[in-house]
């Protein structure tokens, strides 16, 4: 499925809209309700909640400026601490998804670092219970190689999700809500590699991509 330069950039600005859209709300709802409220203990707890959900907007700005923007400056690799620290602050923030960091390059040219952010974040977004996120990759012969695996109680991959990172099909187009796999399938394809997933049925979520990295 071929989907224009204009309308995948409006799926991604959809997608980032939407889950920008309950911290940025709570945030109001907080000012509106410290505003009206007088007891101390209350306006405590008005300003511990504006403060999460102020780093709840910061932590998913960080992650969408790597995943889909042009964050990391202008060159062709990105410092590898800068995408671990920002997949921490999405997930390892509320403890409800332990991260496992298998990287030890410095730095991975940029294009990789969209595929390996954006698998990270469907992969911890499937483990609706919480669980563990496993993220390797490594250069080898001029190719990227990653690996992302989801374990948890309870792993869920929309249809969607998983028709995306295959390119779509009539039968799926692509939404907002998979933008992020869409662009992962894009970056890999570009690279004249493969991006492979687990079948339904299997108890853990794995992610693999090789491509071409010069």
């Amino acid at each position: 499925m071929n989907i224009s330069a204009t309308d995948f950039a409006s799926l991604l600005c959809s997608r980032l809209c939407h889950d920008l859209l309950s911290p940025v709300g709570a945030l109001n709802n907080g000012l509106e309700l410290l505003a009206d409220e007088h007891d101390p203990e209350m306006r405590a707890r008005c300003l511990e909640l504006l403060s999460e959900s102020a780093k709840a907007s910061a932590n998913k700005l960080k992650f969408f400026r790597l995943a889909f923007g042009a964050a990391g400056g202008f060159g062709e690799t990105v410092d590898t601490r800068e995408a671990h620290a920002a997949i921490e602050g999405l997930f390892g923030d509320n403890h409800r998804v332990k991260i496992g960091w298998m990287i030890e390059d410095p730095v991975l040219p940029k294009h990789a670092i969209k595929v390996l952010l954006n698998l990270a974040l469907i992969g911890g977004d499937a483990l609706i219970r919480g669980g563990q996120l496993d993220i390797g990759a490594e250069i080898a012969d001029d190719h990227m190689e990653i690996v992302v695996r989801a374990d948890g109680p309870r792993i869920v991959l929309d249809p969607e999700l998983r028709s995306a990172l295959a390119g779509g099909s009539a039968d799926l187009p692509i939404t907002p809500r998979a933008a992020a796999a869409y662009l992962a399938h894009a970056l890999v394809t570009q690279g004249e590699g493969v991006l492979q997933v687990s079948p339904p049925e299997s108890d853990v979520l794995l992610f693999g991509a090789s491509f071409r990295v010069s």
